[in-house]
């Protein structure tokens, strides 16, 4: 299916920026450790970029574990149910994560990228517009509407074909 290779692909990109992430984040804490503690010269501009990677870090991580179904939270409820009614609860889920991605992350995050844009934020140390910090809440926003989407088709599909085995089911037996 479509759906399925996009998924993938997605999958791909999200562990690729997550490693990336880690490892500018490795790499930016040694050398703040190492400008701090040896060289006795701290450098002004890790800690900021340390706050901001882990931000992104955090928003494509939640959206990478939310495609990987390993939400804590999900998890625990549909873990209780099974059949219909875990399909049910599973897609009740998906769209509440997907209008929360929705409203709060995406127009939300749209909504503050522009503002901080219009107000010419700039940060502290890096001298960077915030609005580029704030950017990763639309678009871990707009990847979990995605994998909830994702998460709607699979479920009401697998529904779908639970109704039609048990209308199978049942004409069979009055055969």
């Amino acid at each position: 299916m479509m759906l399925e290779k996009v998924r993938k692909y997605i999958d791909k990109v999200l562990e690729w920026i997550v490693i990336v992430i880690m490892a500018v984040m490795v790499l930016n804490v040694t050398w703040q450790v190492v400008t701090r503690f040896v060289l006795k010269n701290p450098s002004s501009f890790t800690e900021e970029l340390a706050r901001y990677l882990l931000i992104w870090l955090g928003l494509f991580g939640a959206s990478y574990g939310v495609g990987k179904k390993i939400h804590l939270a999900i998890d625990v409820f549909s873990s209780r149910f099974k059949g219909k009614s875990k399909c049910y609860l599973e897609i009740f889920l998906a769209l509440c994560t997907f209008f929360f991605a929705l409203f709060v992350m995406v127009i939300g995050g749209i909504y503050l990228v522009s503002l901080s844009f219009e107000l010419k934020q700039i940060s502290a140390a890096l001298r960077i517009k915030m609005g580029y910090v704030y950017l990763a809440i639309p678009i871990s926003g707009a990847m979990i509407m995605f994998y909830s989407l994702v998460f709607f088709v699979e479920n009401f599909s697998e529904l779908r074909l639970m109704g039609k085995n048990t209308a199978k089911g049942n004409h069979n037996g009055m055969d």
